[in-house]
This record gives C-alpha cells, sequence and structure tokens, in this order.
C-alpha cells in the first residue's frame, strides 16, 4: 500500500541539505505485558522473557528515553546497566509518519494505534532536536555501562532482533538515495509482514515478497569528548550508522570505547535491506534489540569490526566509496595479518578469499565491509559464543 500523507519530513535528506502468521504478536515484545512495559522508561525484566531470553533491563522506545539524531559524551544516559547484562532495548521507526499529524500515517494505511504506535506519536510530540541544528535519526538511549573505561572495548552480543508491529516502511524522495536525480516524486511504500514456519517475508503488493533479516541499522557508542556531540547520519569508528545488513541475530559488534560507560546508543531499525541501501532508506521498522554487554578489558581497538558465527567482518568507512574499500581492505588485510600472516601473505589472502560488498552509499560517509570467511583457515579454533 502506498502512503499518501504528506511526505514526512527525512532526517537524511535534513542532514544532506545543511551540510551542502497472521500476528506479528508472537514475536513483539510488546505483546508480552504491554501493562508493565507502560509503566516505567526503564524496567528491571526478572519475570519479562524476550522469546527465550530473560533481560536483566528492559529500555522503553519512550520519549524521555529518546534521543533525536545525536551522540557525545554528555548526553545524559536513560539506563545504567551491568558489565555481562542482557538488555532489551525497543527501538520505533518514524518513516513515513508525518510529525505534525503522526495519527494520520496509521489511519490512512488501516494501520492499529498499538504500543509502537503511540512510543511515535509521543516521541514526535515531545521529543525536540539538538539545539545546534544537528538532524539523524529516533534513537533509544544511550545506555551506560558499567566498568567501561577510554580504552576498552565494547563487545555487543546480538541476542535476537525482533519486530514490534506488522509492518515496516520504505520511501524515495527526490535528491534522496543513490540515484538523486531520477527520483521526481515522494513516495513511501508500506511492506506488510508474512510470518510462518517456512517463511518470513514482507511486501507492499502482489508478486514481490522480501525476506524479512532484522537488524539495527545503528550501534553506537559515544565519540570521545573532543568530537562534542555528532548528527546520527554518518558512520564513524564509534559505530553509529553502519547500515550493515549482517548485524542479525547472532552476531556480535565490536565497538572501541571512548568515554566512561561507553555510552551505548542505538535505532535505524530495519527489516530487510539491500547492500547499498540504494533509495536512502530500508524497510524501516520498529524492533527491540535483546543484546548481552560486555566489556573487554583485554582488547584495544581503534575501529568498529564485527563477527558472525562463519565470518570476521572488516569495515572500511570514507565519504568517497573508492577511499571506503581501500579501508576497509587495510582492516581486514590487518585481522588477517593478527593471524601470524604478513602484510603481503594478508593482501594474497584477501585478494583470493575475502569477498568486499558495498555496506551503502547513502550516509554521507560511504561503507564497505570485507567478509572473511572462517573456513579458509583450517586447523584455527575460533571460539564463538554463537556456535
Amino acid at each position: 500500500m502506498k502512503n499518501k500523507n504528506p511526505q514526512p519530513e527525512n532526517p537524511r535528506r535534513s542532514f544532506l541539505k545543511t551540510a551542502a502468521k497472521g500476528s506479528i504478536a508472537a514475536l513483539s515484545l510488546s505483546s508480552m505485558a504491554a501493562s508493565a512495559f507502560a509503566v516505567d522508561k526503564i524496567i528491571k525484566a526478572d519475570e519479562m522473557p524476550v522469546g527465550d531470553i530473560k533481560p536483566d533491563v528492559v529500555v522503553r522506545s519512550t520519549a524521555e528515553n529518546t534521543v533525536y539524531g545525536y551522540y557525545g559524551f554528555d548526553v545524559p544516559p536513560v539506563a545504567k546497566v551491568k558489565d555481562g547484562d542482557i538488555v532489551a532495548i525497543q527501538t520505533v521507526n518514524t518513516t513515513g509518519v508525518n510529525r505534525r499529524d503522526p495519527e494520520a500515517f496509521f489511519k490512512a494505511n488501516n494501520l492499529p494505534i498499538d504500543e509502537q504506535a503511540k512510543d511515535i506519536i509521543d516521541i514526535y510530540k515531545n521529543v525536540k532536536r539538538e539545539p545546534s541544528g544537528l538532524s539523524g535519526h529516533m534513537l533509544t538511549g544511550p545506555i551506560y555501562i558499567d566498568g567501561a573505561e577510554p580504552g576498552d572495548t565494547l563487545e555487543v552480543r546480538i541476542l535476537d532482533v525482533t519486530p514490534r508491529s506488522g509492518y515496516g516502511v520504505n520511501s524515495v524522495w527526490p535528491k534522496g538515495g543513490d540515484l538523486p536525480d531520477d527520483v521526481k516524486t515522494n513516495e513511501s511504500f508500506v511492506y506488510k509482514y508474512k510470518i510462518d514456519k517456512k517463511k518470513q517475508t514482507a511486501s507492499f503488493k502482489d508478486g514481490v515478497e522480501i525476506p524479512i533479516r532484522p537488524f539495527m541499522g545503528v550501534m553506537a557508542v559515544s565519540p570521545p569528548p573532543e568530537m562534542k556531540r555528532v548528527s546520527s547520519i554518518p558512520p564513524g569508528f564509534y559505530g553509529g550508522n553502519l547500515d550493515l545488513k549482517h548485524l542479525v541475530k547472532g552476531t556480535t559488534l565490536f565497538l572501541p570505547v571512548s568515554v566512561k560507560g561507553a555510552l551505548f546508543t542505538t535505532g535505524d531499525c530495519h527489516a530487510a535491506q539491500g547492500t547499498g541501501e540504494i533509495s536512502g532508506v530500508a524497510i524501516e521498522a520498529s524492533l527491540t534489540l535483546t543484546a548481552k554487554f560486555i566489556v573487554r578489558k583485554d582488547l584495544h581497538i581503534k575501529s568498529v569490526y564485527a563477527e558472525t558465527p562463519t565470518h570476521l567482518i572488516a569495515i572500511g568507512l570514507d565519504p568517497d566509496l573508492g577511499k571506503a574499500m581501500k579501508n576497509a581492505a587495510r582492516e581486514a588485510t590487518g585481522i588477517i595479518m593478527n593471524m601470524n600472516f604478513t602484510f603481503n601473505e594478508a593482501l594474497s589472502i584477501c585478494s583470493t578469499g575475502v569477498d568486499f560488498e558495498v555496506t551503502q552509499v547513502v550516509d554521507q560517509t560511504l561503507g564497505v565491509h570485507g567478509m572473511i570467511p572462517k573456513s579458509i583457515f583450517p586447523g584455527r579454533e575460533f571460539k564463538y559464543w554463537g556456535t
């Protein structure tokens, strides 16, 4: 179904301007005790499972827990958790929703005013932009992780990513995405989910079914104090808007800690995305991230990287796609060199056994990632929590 509402504010476009089953309820965290979730912004969750996972803390996507498009060392944390805690973090998608009349989107598309919809309406009515004018995503956080200090690494184990509603939204707009001059009109597409035992898909019209693989587009720690506050649009060494589609359930993100408590923030939630994200957005969807936070005193990194049960993922970032590719290559060779290979040997391995993919080309700082298969190193043991 196409959204005929007036085009909502689009934070990516604004940033570029200023910068020249029947029911999804079985998967929804909000369905598992809605009355309890409505009480406080942070809830100790001893009796509240998320699927088979019992979180230590639940962070609700309320207006007071939401930050509009930025990170920074001085942004007050909305929750404090312990090293090793499992935390369920609710997030919302505002794509397609008009800030001036958020209820109209749900009425026009025959969508229920459920918990996540009420959160979106409340957030749009009460969350203000950063005073300097920084723009970006609606994010939940930041979360203070006890014991995290500058120089440490925050290991984020992604235990689950679950939809909170039965739909997601993709949009196209003039001057947006990777074909900015080819798009002549604004248009939003509402993708309804179909969940059954065999597959999980999303579709906005008959004849197309997109497999659902939920992940968080934004997962970040605070940049160092000297950077002050930064927009959530471009990703950086601290993580952020990576839009890396491989960060699904069972994967791990490693982030360099620059401030006390790390200050983890997440959002820009996606039900599905193709590499490149060429329209400017994915299937944007309200999701719940359930993650275990581990402070690594034994690991000191300068830039974000990721790991899956089968791959190590090197991440390269730069406003120039060619330079992002070079940075990904340097990160990949560095990872392989840590396995006792020379640079030349590592470069040869990258050229013959590593796939480099475009992560996204629409966030001003562009991304390329290198997928390093663990299987190409026979005899080497890769201990991993997800296996």
